[in-house]
């Protein structure tokens, strides 16, 4: 589990592609205190810790991974969100975060509004329903807060703080991005199917 408060931002150095994807992930964490099995969150999507080095830490991912997510538009030298598990008697900043993405989200649209920036995003149709405003998203692993929804499109304010200890300053029109729904919504609207 995460909370969605990024911790580090690391650089895509290597991706090998021999049976699953293979990542080498250079950040700025003490690697001698990953252990190997670990889950790290990597602009949003959990994975395993399979190797560590003096500033960098190995994850394999998989083809079903990668299909549901971002991960294929990964390429070396890319800057990503991360963000260790959650430990017990860690600070809950954010909202609760699985890792477990539900789809590829797209920006449409970004203004500067003071120092934020106002984002548009379109979500999968079949994921519009759990977004409701002032409720909570996963966006590249960041946990934030929604303004408004209008159909399949919802918006975003980044402040200046989140725009520089995150990706999100290097954002663009038409960027994937990983997009998990909120825990809570996906229970409440699970049981009123059943209602």
């Amino acid at each position: 589990m995460f909370t969605g408060i990024i911790t580090d931002q690391g650089q895509i150095r290597a991706l090998k592609q021999h049976g699953d994807l293979r990542a080498r992930i250079g950040c700025g964490y003490d690697t001698t205190t990953i252990a190997l099995g670990a889950s790290i969150a990597c602009d949003g999507v959990c994975l395993t810790v399979i190797d560590t080095g003096p500033d960098w830490f190995d994850v394999e991912i998989s083809a079903e991974t990668v299909s549901k997510t971002n991960l294929d538009t990964w390429a070396e030298g890319r800057v990503v969100n991360l963000e260790r598990a959650l430990k017990v008697g860690d600070e809950l900043g954010g909202h609760i975060v699985s890792g477990h993405v539900d789809g590829v989200a797209e920006i449409t649209a970004m203004r500067d509004e003071g120092g934020s920036t106002r984002v548009t995003l379109r979500a999968p149709e079949a994921l519009a329903r759990f977004i409701a405003p002032k409720g909570s998203v996963a966006l590249n692993g960041t946990s934030l807060t929604v303004n408004e929804v209008a159909g399949c499109d919802f918006g975003i304010n980044f402040i200046p703080h989140t725009k520089e200890v995150t990706t999100w300053g290097r954002a663009a029109v038409g960027d994937a991005v990983n997009l998990e729904i909120d825990t809570l919504a996906r229970y409440v609207a699970r049981l009123r199917d059943f209602a």
